[in-house]
């Protein structure tokens, strides 16, 4: 299990929360060769992201909203 530090990042997705349920969850994009502390903040011109990791959060994502909608 990887477990990450706490961020201090501002966020308004909790305003939308009080209207229509929800979930937010951060997908690692650093390249595998890349270590943590190299990687360029996603903020930054120069960020890149592995787009092979997408693919895991496109299965996650889908799968978190079929089993919100009863489905499996």
């Amino acid at each position: 299990m990887l477990t990450a530090k706490p961020t201090m990042a501002a966020e308004d997705f909790a305003f939308y929360q009080q209207r229509v349920p929800g979930l937010f969850f951060f997908v690692g994009v650093r390249p595998p060769n890349v270590p943590a502390e190299e990687a360029i903040p996603n903020h930054s011109p120069k960020f890149y992201a592995d787009e092979a990791a997408l693919e895991n959060a496109v299965r996650a994502m889908a799968s978190l909203a079929a089993d919100y909608a009863g489905g499996s």
